[in-house]
């Protein structure tokens, strides 16, 4: 039961952490645009989107839901 929770916490938490990544991407990019400092934005939208697509990669949320062993 508890490597479910587990496997859950890590789904969500990359679910949760890529769009916020592609929201500050996107606020980089507006700040880009407008002259404005952009750098740091950029760098932490780039870790957080690595952070979330990591996450969903390790808890195995592509392949689905674990299942118990037969």
């Amino acid at each position: 039961m508890k490597e479910k929770w587990i496997w859950y916490a890590k789904a969500q938490t990359g679910v949760l952490l890529f769009p916020l990544g592609l929201c500050l991407f996107g606020e980089a990019v507006t700040r880009r645009i407008a002259g404005e400092p952009w750098f740091w934005w950029g760098t932490i939208a780039l870790a957080t989107i690595n952070a979330g697509v990591g996450l969903m990669i390790e808890s195995g949320l592509i392949g689905g839901f674990p299942r118990a062993p037969k």
